[in-house]
């Protein structure tokens, strides 16, 4: 299965939209540098959510683009909810493994309070990084090979 990424996003501090950026950089069991939800402490090194749900989002009115709902990276072509935990996929040379699908959102954010809902938690998921590197927009993503 193929796919591409269209964003990759990074914020300073948790629980705030990320903005994109012309790349990112992945070391291996810890995620981006210079992004607020990178430790080796945890399994949810890096976000992932599709543009396929940022547009559902859209289509009820929301006036929202990638790195808006907090993930690292906006993909398309695939379909992540329904990746098995332990996937493995690749970004040119990065290695990633999903590590959680979708989350528990303790808190309301914005998006929830404008639109009743928020796709991140029941569309978006976790990866560890396996293999670091550097990442942008336009590059492909191979998942399962």
């Amino acid at each position: 299965m193929k796919g591409k990424v269209i964003s990759v996003n990074v914020s300073s501090k948790k629980g705030v939209r990320k903005k994109p950026v012309p790349e990112i950089s992945l070391r291996i069991n810890y995620g981006i540098e210079g992004d607020a939800h990178a430790s080796s402490e945890w399994h949810r090194q890096i976000s992932l959510l599709a543009i396929e749900s940022i547009k559902k989002m859209q289509a009820l009115g929301l006036n929202v683009k990638p790195g808006d709902f907090a993930e690292n990276i906006t993909t398309e072509g695939i379909n992540l909810p329904e990746l098995p935990l332990g996937t493995r996929m690749t970004i040119g040379e990065i290695e990633l493994e999903v590590s959680q699908i979708g989350k528990e959102c303790h808190t309301r954010c914005a998006i929830y309070y404008q639109a009743g809902d928020c796709v991140m938690p029941k569309e978006g998921i976790f990866v560890r990084v396996l293999k670091g590197g550097k990442i942008k927009e336009g590059d492909v993503i191979s998942v399962g090979d």
